[in-house]
């Protein structure tokens, strides 16, 4: 297991599969808020859904409508458990603050060089840690 050190954006915690990606997110047209699935073209996450995973990307890309997208997929049961990015962005926060996902961000080491999808990674977003199991 390994342990990383990160800032809360919310509070709360979440365990689960990760599912990570090296590219921003846009919840605005990069996803459909009724599947979960990623649907902007060309990312790498492109046809996977997010739902009841833990999202590992970079940052959050896009407009304020991004926020109404994925409480849009939360209240449909297609949002992921819980965030983590390496920056947060103020969507992406948002986000997750009206939902109450928990999110950390800027993490003592980074997150996308040791996690891999299908990890199964534990956020504790009110203590400001990251629990990793690799497979």
């Amino acid at each position: 297991m390994i342990t990383i050190k990160a800032k809360p954006v919310t509070k709360g915690v979440a365990e689960g599969e990760a599912l990570v990606s090296r590219m921003p997110i846009s919840f605005t047209g990069g996803m459909d808020p009724d599947t979960g699935n990623i649907r902007e073209p060309g990312h790498d996450l492109e046809g996977k859904s997010v739902a009841g995973k833990i999202l590992v990307f970079p940052t959050g890309k896009g407009s304020t409508t991004g926020s109404w997208q994925f409480y849009a997929a939360f209240k449909r049961g297609c949002a992921p458990k819980g965030i983590l990015n390496l920056k947060a962005e103020g969507v992406v926060a948002v986000s997750a603050i009206i939902t109450g996902t928990p999110m950390v961000h800027e993490p003592e080491l980074d997150f996308l060089e040791i996690i891999k999808t299908g990890d199964f990674v534990r956020i504790n977003a009110d203590e400001g840690y990251v629990e990793i199991h690799q497979k």
